[in-house]
């Protein structure tokens, strides 16, 4: 079987798949990713570069637009020469955010086209509009409704669709849902689990372990999408209230989501400002290397994760899969995977003083077998579960044409 890998970023979330399809010698299998992506060892990867960037002059609604349709051309151009020297994929499977499929099913047309669908945006009821510090202006949301139009004509491209979760499965035009199938990609749960005896070194010279009480929080990047601006303003009470707890906090100065701070250089920056604490007792680690990662779950007695109505990250079930006690949002992709009071504690994302007070709750107490349900709800992610899921989807297993497994 011929597949082809698609990712703006490759390997991204493609990343357990391919690390399995590259093992298997029935697959000859093809990456594409832009000409910044990292790639992955072992398998063959075709670089692009949009040949220019969007023109300005164009109406800001079709930015993203015209943005994504110069990303296809620049794929469409990249694999052209192998078409025309024979190549032919059997299977498609890519992240098609960024535009890179729009045009491969007229260079391709009897290629299976499957997408993996992380979002469709809504002016109402999702990200865009949730926190009213950052209010959605009506330009703002007709600007949301024209950048579906790409995810529009990818869901119409697609011969079937991947939604990691069922509350992102749901948020697509119920015209489509049919072909969307629920599976998320897996987390390396095998890789995570307790460690009574882990110690983290801080850059201070401080170790910090296992058993003390020391609050976590992890974000791709620090911002108000996971909520960084509520744990941050959630901490100086707790501190006061908690004079052993030790903070730590893992996560980049960039933006993933939303906007950058008008401001201040970044989100850590502005809040610090607003919000002094002890950088004796706070640290803020940036972006460590896995093990370095691993060790933050592992000394963790209390994981916060706060997300908008948005994709659910990786980070919440990997702490799940290291035994945290979670203190979460009690947002939409939370409840999926959270059941408050077994396998963890939800608290209204903008009350502060319910955080703080759950936080301290589950310092001072541990809710027998609390962490083992949570160990066993991330293993239902993990990634055996997740590349069955994607075998088949991809007509590699034994039950093949058949639904995903829904994962709950």
């Amino acid at each position: 079987m011929r597949l082809l890998l698609i990712h703006q970023n490759f390997p991204g979330q493609l990343r357990h798949i391919a690390d399995d399809l590259k093992t298997r010698p029935d697959i000859d299998l093809l990456a594409v990713g832009r000409d910044t992506a990292p790639g992955l060892q072992g398998v063959r990867l075709l670089r692009y570069k949009p040949h220019r960037q969007p023109s300005r002059q164009a109406h800001p609604y079709l930015f993203s637009y015209e943005d994504a349709v110069l990303h296809g051309q620049a794929v469409l151009r990249t694999l052209q020469p192998l078409a025309n020297r024979g190549y032919r994929p059997d299977v498609i499977l890519a992240h098609p955010g960024w535009g890179e499929t729009l045009f491969l099913k007229d260079l391709f047309p009897n290629a299976r086209l499957i997408h993996y669908c992380e979002f469709f945006y809504h002016g109402r009821g999702a990200d865009a509009d949730f926190d009213p510090e950052f209010p959605l202006s009506l330009d703002g949301a007709a600007r949301l409704r024209a950048r579906n139009a790409l995810h529009l004509l990818n869901l119409e491209n697609a011969d079937a669709g991947v939604c990691p979760t069922h509350w992102q499965h749901s948020l697509h035009p119920a015209a489509y849902r049919d072909k969307l199938h629920v599976a998320h990609e897996g987390i390396r749960a095998e890789l995570l689990k307790p460690d009574p005896a882990a110690e983290l070194a801080l850059p201070n010279g401080r170790t910090l372990r296992a058993g003390q009480k020391i609050v976590t929080y992890v974000a791709r990047n620090l911002e108000p999408y996971r909520g960084f601006h509520v744990f941050m303003r959630a901490l100086p009470e707790l501190l006061r209230a908690e004079p052993e707890c030790q903070v730590v906090i893992v996560g980049g100065d960039g933006v993933s989501y939303g906007s950058a701070p008008a401001d201040a250089a970044h989100w850590r920056e502005k809040l610090l400002r607003e919000n002094p604490v002890d950088s004796s007792r706070v640290h803020f680690l940036g972006k460590v290397p896995y093990d370095v990662y691993r060790k933050v779950l592992q000394v963790s007695a209390v994981h916060v994760y706060l997300t908008y109505p948005f994709v659910l990250s990786w980070s919440l079930l990997e702490a799940m899969a290291s035994g945290c006690r979670i203190v979460a949002s009690d947002t939409a992709p939370l409840r999926e995977v959270i059941r408050d009071g077994v396998n963890g504690h939800l608290v209204g994302f903008f009350d502060r003083e319910a955080l703080v007070a759950r936080v301290r709750s589950a310092l001072g107490e541990d809710v027998p077998g609390m962490r083992e349900q949570a160990r066993s709800t991330a293993r239902r992610y993990g990634l055996e579960e997740g590349l069955v899921a994607y075998r088949n989807l991809l007509g590699m297993g034994a039950h093949a044409g058949r639904s995903c497994p829904h994962q709950a």
